[in-house]
């Protein structure tokens, strides 16, 4: 049974789920793992240009904390780490679609209807 929310319990609901998302990288490298594509780190420091090591190393640990990616280390010299969505990180896929969907009814940013 779905939980029933008044506008103030959806508000502070739906501001801590985008609060999980709240970060300068956290979405990139979301998109990097949509469609169930697994990615090394060595994998998201080429795909991410600009992104330091350490900031690149915090927003996957924050990713994988909050249940959002899972993280494998294959015990092998030198370590290999792949990095994948969970099934509950997936589920962002169709919901970040359609907020991109949404962000382009308004048009390019500064124009207003």
């Amino acid at each position: 049974m779905r939980k029933i929310y008044t506008p103030a319990s959806a508000a502070a609901e739906a501001l801590e789920a985008i609060k999980l998302l709240d970060g300068r990288w956290k979405l990139i490298i979301l998109f990097h793992l949509f469609d169930g594509k697994v990615q090394r780190y060595s994998d998201f420091e080429k795909l991410i240009p600009g992104i330091s090591q350490k900031m690149l190393a915090q927003q996957l640990r924050k990713l994988e904390t909050d249940g959002i990616v899972h993280r494998t280390v294959y015990p092998q010299v030198p370590p290999k780490v792949e990095y994948r969505l969970t099934e509950w990180g997936q589920a962002l896929c169709p919901a970040l679609d359609a907020l991109l969907n949404w962000a382009e009814q308004k048009g390019p940013l500064g124009e207003h209807a």
